[in-house]
């Protein structure tokens, strides 16, 4: 997994994978989900990510997304 984090905009993406993106689904203003042909997430994108307290990711939450 791969993050990348624009403080300007705030906004924060999650990248699963390099396989192509073949829909995204908004969950809600601020969440945005791409998802490959197979049904993968591929990124999950993140509006003013500070602001809701997904950024910067807490440590808790880091370690389990490396197992």
């Amino acid at each position: 997994m791969k993050t990348d984090y624009d403080a300007t905009d705030d906004i924060l993406v999650l990248h699963f994978t390099d396989k192509p993106v073949s829909r995204e689904v908004s969950q809600d203003w601020n969440l945005n989900i791409a998802y490959a042909d197979d049904g993968s997430i591929v990124e999950i994108v993140i509006l003013d990510a500070k602001a809701s307290g997904a950024w910067p990711i807490p440590q808790h939450a880091a370690r389990s997304m490396m197992i």
